[in-house]
């Protein structure tokens, strides 16, 4: 197991258990213990097949809200919890779209390794609207939970959203961000699957001293081309069959993926 999962040049690579959708969201089936075994299955899967760490997303809850609801909330907390419970590796927790005080609080009772916050010193508009950051709710909460061990990993200008400035620099960003204490640096493409360019990645770390990891397009044909320049990278839907996000994760494609990287 990696033991430098979490350090600058490290080549990490962060597969993704993206949940099935919660209860409480438009698109739950009914079926909870579907949704547990799929992110047990999924973590194991990327754990055998190579992968450094994982992290528990709800990336089936859409349409998103800023906050995730009580019922996402308990769902979240029972497969973050079981998935710790089976596999080995550091276990990381995204509370989509922006619930830091649910990453952290899932993250201090499992035993999480990190967290995910989407907005952290970026004002953005989103499909539910204006979502403002979080970085001194996040850094507090923290704080005040007594895990200053957990990493803070930071999206800047976010995935899936519009800057509400959009004049703010991608540098302008990444500074912020370090200033508000986040441990690591997230720069990503438009959307999901979109490989996160290049320049942007350059850009956030030539201003920076903490890991910058590729948020979105990772796969087994341009992993060495990302991996150049960002420290590690955060993979979810180029590992399953298709890219379908509620797909079971391919240990195939992870093993290409893991193979490729040189």
């Amino acid at each position: 197991m990696k033991t430098n999962y979490f350090e600058i040049n490290s080549k990490t690579i962060i597969g993704v258990v993206h949940c099935l959708p919660l209860p409480g969201t438009a698109n739950f089936d009914g079926d909870f213990n579907k949704i547990l075994q799929q992110a047990i299955q999924d973590a194991k899967t990327m754990e055998q097949a190579g992968v450094d760490a994982v992290i528990v997303e709800n990336m089936g809850d859409t349409p998103f809200a800023a906050k995730m609801g009580v019922e996402q909330i308990t769902a979240l907390s029972a497969a973050a919890a079981l998935v710790k419970q089976a596999v080995a590796i550091p276990v990381g927790i995204d509370a989509a779209f922006n619930d830091c005080k649910t990453a952290l609080s899932i993250a201090a009772i499992i035993g999480g390794a990190f967290v995910r916050i989407p907005v952290f010193v970026d004002t953005v508009v989103f499909t539910d609207g204006v979502i403002v950051p979080c970085a001194r709710e996040c850094m507090i909460t923290r704080k005040q939970l007594g895990i200053e061990h957990v990493k803070v990993i930071a999206d800047i200008q976010v995935k899936h959203t519009h800057m509400l400035l959009p004049h703010i620099t991608i540098e302008q960003s990444a500074k912020s961000a370090v200033e508000c204490g986040a441990d690591g640096i997230i720069v990503t493409g438009s959307l999901i699957g979109e490989q996160t360019p290049l320049e942007m990645i350059k850009r956030a770390k030539s201003v920076v001293n903490i890991p910058v990891f590729a948020g979105s397009g990772v796969n087994k044909n341009n992993i060495n081309q990302q991996f150049e320049i960002a420290d590690g990278a955060i993979i979810g839907s180029s590992l399953k069959e298709d890219g379908v996000i509620t797909n079971p994760i391919s240990y195939h494609l992870v093993r290409e993926l893991v193979d490729a990287l040189l």
